[in-house]
């Protein structure tokens, strides 16, 4: 029995010490390859168009990955700069009424810079909230990304019901880039403290990585002090 037992505890050793050096390795090996794989994919549409007076490789005798990423980064940096001045907003209205007479072209043109102009504004609101309805049914709750008030068309219908609807965000597990927009009543979401990456990491990880909370404490009301009664004369 002592030398079975002994088997079993230096397996069980050999377990643990696989899955935390698993537990180590795996996310870097995972972050690096997604890294590697965004920068392969930049230069691949980036690098034929750079003249080649301009590329490193011309020069050197071994790849230099990422060259795409940071030309396309500058290019974009530019375009951006130029377009707040007056000759930039010109060409940009110009090339947007050119857009515009295109039947298919426009309504993904139209589409695309509306969810671009909304998730990268600096003042949006849009999923910086969690919370939690009750979904599919009474008593079964699912964590939600707030997006947004109910806007246009959306919120006319809403208001004339007299419903106060909220437009959130309801990813599956465990690829949260897919999901569902509903609209809930405003009194029927229950707000979370946990940020949006939190709630992505407990998502992903099919709630096995849930993030700290630290329950806020009320501090109890303040009692004045026992009003001294006057001697009697």
């Amino acid at each position: 029995m002592t030398e079975k037992s002994i088997k079993i505890s230096v397996a069980a050793r050999i377990r643990n010490n696989f899955l935390a050096g698993l537990i180590i390795c795996a996310p870097i090996a995972i972050t690096l390859w997604l890294t590697w794989s965004v920068i392969h994919w930049a230069d691949s549409w980036v690098r034929p168009y750079i003249p080649a007076r301009y590329d490193p490789e011309s020069y050197l005798n071994f790849a230099v990955p990422g060259t795409g990423v940071v030309i396309a980064m500058i290019f974009i940096t530019i375009i951006g700069f130029l377009a707040k001045n007056l000759i930039g907003q010109s060409i940009v209205r110009f090339g947007e009424s050119i857009v515009q007479r295109v039947p298919l072209v426009r309504s993904i043109y139209k589409s695309l810079k509306q969810i671009f102009e909304t998730v990268l504004k600096e003042q949006g609101t849009s999923f910086k909230k969690v919370g939690l309805i009750e979904y599919p049914s009474p008593g079964l709750w699912s964590m939600v990304f707030i997006s947004t008030d109910a806007k246009g068309e959306m919120a006319s219908k809403f208001n004339a019901m007299g419903h106060d609807m909220v437009a959130v965000f309801l990813p599956p597990t465990p690829v949260p880039t897919a999901g569902f927009l509903i609209f809930v009543p405003r009194e029927k979401i229950t707000l979370l403290d946990m940020s949006p990456e939190d709630g992505a990491k407990l998502l992903i990880s099919g709630g096995l990585v849930s993030p700290e909370y630290r329950e806020k404490l009320i501090a109890p009301k303040e009692v004045p002090p026992p009003i001294p009664m006057k001697s009697l004369s």
